[in-house]
């Protein structure tokens, strides 16, 4: 397998890693409550753009590759954040198994 590279000047963008916290909402049910857990640097870069219609509206949907370096507590359900932007993790593996960087696959809802 080849060696990944990655230029780490690419990695710029300031990103908020958050993972859900459920919160009993005092009613047998629960809420979700986003905590950050880590503040990243990472590349993004724009991979598909998709619209759905129905019931009346829009909803479009972008998914982007984020590349950061490697760390151990990433895992799909998280997201990242980047002022109102939110980034929902879907995937997380590591590229060329060196435990160098992770690559996520994310998807971005736009209302």
């Amino acid at each position: 397998m080849a060696t990944l590279f990655v230029d780490p000047g690419s990695m710029r963008t300031e990103l908020s890693l958050q993972a859900v916290t459920p919160s009993p909402d005092g009613l047998g049910g629960f809420t979700e409550t986003w905590v950050e857990v880590a503040t990243v640097f990472a590349r993004i870069e724009p991979l598909t753009a998709a619209d759905r219609f129905g019931a009346d509206q829009a909803l479009r949907t972008v998914t982007h590759r984020v590349t950061l370096r490697h760390r151990g507590n990433v895992r799909a359900g998280m997201r990242f954040t980047r002022r109102d932007r939110i980034f929902e993790i879907a995937t997380v593996h590591d590229p060329d198994e060196t435990g160098r960087y992770l690559v996520c696959r994310v998807r971005e809802t736009i209302a």
